[in-house]
């Protein structure tokens, strides 16, 4: 059976990453995101990747009035998902944050409280339907708060724990929920950053969210190097750590 595919966030590089390997298994998309061309561009190329259909709704995930429209659509085109990936975030300045208060909360309008109430919707259809994989992507800086930045560390730290918690609600359920958590990853998000070793590209973070999509449970670190560097940070003593100026 040829997967139906939500894919919310779908403009970025990691989520068409995603969205480019379901095209290769004929599978069935629905696309939303914020960048209407990018949308348009995006559901051409998917198409001629060999998706079987590919459909796409225009959201601004900020816009919480309209979540339940745009996915009440998703749903009616294609009657239910076997898989969802909620991939929209910005990575916020993290000095102008600190200077303001509206920054901040802007910052973690978008990184949390959208996906948040995205995930509400999403893991009360899935319940319903009894069935399918929920994803979410957070990020290795919710794991600990650094100083570079905490602001965009907390709203992934909030994301993180929400989805635990729903992890466990929908256990029962038929319904697995998975937390992505990429490291340093090679897209337009992180051009200005300074690259290394320990960055990947797009495409390998993706393959490992197709897989974890397929089989996964829990919390998903990719590369699968980050689960023992991110677990070794988390050890480190908190007078040792605040010395360390990371």
């Amino acid at each position: 059976m040829r997967p139906r595919v939500l894919i919310i966030g779908a403009t970025s590089a990691i989520a068409h990453a995603v969205a480019r390997r379901y095209a290769g298994r004929q599978a069935a998309l629905f696309l939303i995101g914020r960048r209407l061309p990018a949308l348009e561009a995006n559901t051409a190329d998917l198409t001629v990747r060999g998706a079987e259909t590919v459909a796409f709704a225009q959201l601004d995930a900020n816009d919480h009035d309209r979540h339940e429209a745009v996915l009440a659509e998703a749903w009616a085109a294609y009657g239910g998902f076997d898989v969802a990936l909620v991939a929209h975030g910005v990575l916020p300045d993290q000095a102008a944050s600190e200077r303001s208060v509206a920054a901040t909360l802007a910052s973690f309008d978008t990184n949390a409280a959208s996906v948040i109430a995205l995930l509400t919707l999403l893991a009360n259809r899935f319940e319903a339907q009894g069935s399918g994989a929920l994803a979410v992507i957070s990020s290795p800086a919710g794991d600990r708060g650094r100083a570079s930045n905490y602001v965009y560390g907390a709203a992934k730290a909030a994301v993180t724990v929400f989805a635990s918690g729903l992890r466990n609600r929908l256990y029962t359920k038929g319904v697995r929920v998975i937390t992505i958590v990429p490291g340093f990853v090679d897209t337009p998000m992180t051009a200005d950053l300074a690259k290394g070793p320990l960055w990947a590209a797009p495409e390998q973070v993706a393959s490992d969210i197709v897989r974890a999509l397929e089989r996964g449970f829990g919390v998903v670190y990719t590369p699968g190097f980050w689960r023992w560097i991110m677990s070794a940070i988390r050890h480190i003593p908190e007078r040792l750590f605040v010395r360390m100026k990371l």
